[in-house]
């Protein structure tokens, strides 16, 4: 059975919605950031990211990480493109060219958006939005986004989803890295091809399950 190491609000909610998709049972092992712990090495703390005994599974002390069969794997977005290529059907490649592609967009996801996406996540999650240098920070992650917003616009032109016209591991990945700028609204607005296709992925049964179980972990 596949095991998911990690809580819903984290870089997890992308494997759990993974396996809501390919409709597979799953164990999941909720292992909260060390960083939102007083003391996560307290005898009396829950499993964290810190914790020894989940070091043992991920040394890096990240999550997620998963464990399917004898094979442990940690990095998100690789581990949805190895689900979907072992269990996905429809969700992976069809082709070697759409498995190129799949990576291809999963990469540019993690290199062109995400660095960007996550800074402004951190901004309101430490209620810095509205300070001054919250205001800038947003301003300097909505400008570094424009360029790669912009490509994928243009790419939605012509198909309503990356890869084969289909929904693929390739979208569920960038959905889930484009839902931390979400806060910017302005960025999808002005963006129509864009934003119809992140709506489209976010109103897939398996998104609602994950992000039902989410809305229920303590923030």
């Amino acid at each position: 059975m596949l095991t998911i190491y990690g809580v819903y609000r984290s870089r997890a909610s992308r494997n759990y919605w993974m396996a809501h998709e390919l409709g597979i049972e799953f164990k999941s092992v909720p292992v909260i950031q060390a960083g939102r712990l007083p003391n996560p090495l307290a005898a009396d703390a829950p499993i964290n990211t810190m914790s020894p005994e989940f070091l043992a599974v991920n040394p890096m002390g990240m999550i997620p990480c998963i464990k399917d069969g004898d094979l442990m794997m940690h990095e998100s977005l690789a581990i949805n493109l190895y689900l979907a290529r072992k269990y996905g059907g429809p969700l992976a490649g069809k082709t070697v060219e759409e498995e190129g592609l799949l990576g291809m967009w999963t990469m540019w996801a993690a290199t062109e958006v995400e660095p960007y996406s996550v800074a402004l996540v951190r901004i309101y999650d430490n209620a810095q939005e509205n300070s001054e240098a919250g205001k800038a920070g947003i301003a300097v992650a909505c400008r570094s986004l424009k360029k790669p917003l912009d490509v994928l616009e243009k790419h939605l032109q012509s198909q309503d989803y990356l890869v084969g016209n289909r929904f693929t591991a390739a979208d569920l990945n960038l959905a889930e890295v484009m839902r931390y700028a979400q806060t910017e609204q302005e960025l999808f607005d002005a963006r129509p091809k864009m934003k119809a296709w992140i709506e489209r992925c976010q109103a897939r049964d398996a998104y609602k399950a994950m992000q039902a179980t989410r809305g229920h972990e303590p923030v």
